[in-house]
């Protein structure tokens, strides 16, 4: 692990959003001029997070507001790898959705079929949802025990908030696994190798050509390791110094700030 920032550019970089680039709604401090530096420089960057409560298009909108211009096309969220998984392993799947309205849009965009009976349903599709209650715990429950498949867009324990945090997907995915004896499938989100074969296709790089740059250990950094792309991990959001110390899971490099990723000249 680096104790100093980079020294070198390097040809694509991955931003992850909440307790990276945002906190809340607004930008974390450097956010801007670092991505501005890089795109200056010829450098691709993309945003990745594994919160679907926006659509690509909706995060770009905020982010553009914010003041930090951004095309949809440069978002990529949980929700679109698992669209991509479930068209190449269940085209025409029956979801059951426990989420919030921009994933169920994007799904059905994509021209999945939402229902609400358990008996209906081929895919259980759980996820981060603020409106999740014990009508949504038993749909779930009826689903997986007749037989749905159990999948989960990701599986972060909270997400990071100016007032510390809201419980993530992890809590939904918890409840469900508890009250039916069956474990989730397959998790698509951060650190899933789905994502960073996703990630990779979609900036047409090599593994060592890229930084991902992210506030989690186990998510952001464990993936860019898994995947052989550089990690940067930045002590704005989830991790602190002493944690990351103490981890058993190396960064390439620790940031007190984003702009930090930009070498020196």
């Amino acid at each position: 692990m680096s104790v100093g920032p980079p020294r070198k550019l390097y040809d694509a970089y991955v931003f992850d959003l909440d307790g990276t680039v945002l906190l809340g709604d607004r930008l974390l401090p450097t956010a801007a001029e670092t991505l501005a530096g890089l795109r200056a420089v010829g450098r691709r960057t993309l945003f990745l997070t594994n919160n679907p409560t926006r659509t690509p298009a909706q995060y770009a909108s905020h982010l553009s507001a914010l003041g930090l211009p951004t095309a949809a096309d440069d978002v990529v969220t949980s929700a679109l790898v698992l669209i991509d998984y479930l068209k190449r392993t269940q085209p025409g799947a029956r979801l059951m959705v426990i989420g919030e309205p921009a994933l169920v849009s994007l799904l059905e965009e994509a021209g999945f079929a939402l229902v609400d009976d358990p008996a209906r349903t081929d895919v259980l599709v759980a996820s981060f949802d603020r409106s999740f209650n014990y009508a949504k715990l038993q749909a779930g429950f009826d689903a997986v025990r007749a037989g749905a498949r159990f999948l989960a867009t990701n599986g972060d324990r909270y997400r990071p908030t100016p007032q510390g945090g809201q419980p993530d997907a992890a809590a939904v995915i918890a409840a469900i696994e508890a009250s039916s004896g069956r474990p989730c499938e397959q998790i698509v989100g951060k650190p899933s190798a789905l994502t960073s074969r996703y990630l990779l296709d979609r900036l047409a790089v090599t593994p060592s050509c890229c930084l991902l740059v992210g506030d989690r250990l186990e998510t952001d950094v464990a993936m860019a390791a898994a995947a052989g792309m550089s990690g940067a991990l930045v002590l704005t959001g989830a991790t602190s110094r002493a944690e990351a110390a103490a981890s058993p899971i190396s960064s390439t490099y620790v940031l007190e700030r984003l702009s930090e990723i930009l070498p020196a000249a």
